[in-house]
């Protein structure tokens, strides 16, 4: 790890913060199944600007015996066993997308992820119970720290659904994409640096104490 810390490392106290969606064949993280995640990447800017940057997107093998809910299923129009899915096991899916994130946290000098999601305790849920099953130790999320775009959406724009609060921040938002890891999670990462940017644009107007 670099001892030099990024302006983004520096931003959230060591932390590095990485957008995090999943989709699931249901809401139980240890009996339904982790079916899709995206992970989107984020950099500042030489005026401290947050961005987006790069997106990590995989679709995932039900593990053996997961519970297969029709409801949720019929919701994200998943397919688990279409064979265009490409789908790799959770193992695989998640030793790239942490192998990611740990080479990200090695270039801003952080000392770990924490995951930004939108009603993110149920995406560090299903991460970590993957994270288990694939017995995999080096997870570089935070276990339960996260930043949360439905508190910041309700905060800074009176709005917790994640389409209505992008909408108020004056991003786009497409209902047909709506409900892919990707196009949530970029979602998610768009709201979320709204938010930091304009957060920043705010103190900087504020007089000196």
């Amino acid at each position: 790890m670099t001892s030099r810390k990024s302006p983004l490392a520096r931003r959230f106290r060591s932390y590095l913060p990485v957008v995090v969606d999943v989709e699931t064949s249901g809401f139980d993280p240890h009996a339904n199944a982790l079916l899709e995640i995206a992970a989107v990447h984020l950099d500042m800017d030489e005026s401290g600007n947050l961005h987006p940057v790069r997106t990590h997107q995989l679709h995932v093998k039900p593990f053996e015996g997961a519970k297969l809910d029709e409801a949720a299923l019929n919701f994200n129009k998943i397919n688990p066993f279409h064979p265009f899915r490409f789908a790799v096991d959770e193992r695989e899916a998640l030793s790239q997308i942490f192998d990611a994130v740990q080479q990200s946290i090695r270039q801003h000098g952080c000392t770990r992820a924490i995951l930004v999601g939108h009603n993110p305790a149920f995406d560090i849920a299903f991460l970590n119970a993957a994270s288990s099953r694939a017995r995999i130790k080096k997870n570089p999320f935070h276990p339960f720290s996260t930043f949360d775009t439905a508190t910041l959406g309700g905060l800074a724009y009176g709005q917790t659904v994640l389409a209505r609060a992008a909408q108020a921040a004056g991003l786009s938002w497409d209902h047909q994409e709506a409900h892919s890891a990707a196009y949530d999670a970029n979602q998610t990462a768009r709201l979320f640096c709204t938010i930091v940017n304009r957060w920043k644009r705010m103190t900087e107007l504020l007089p000196p104490e």
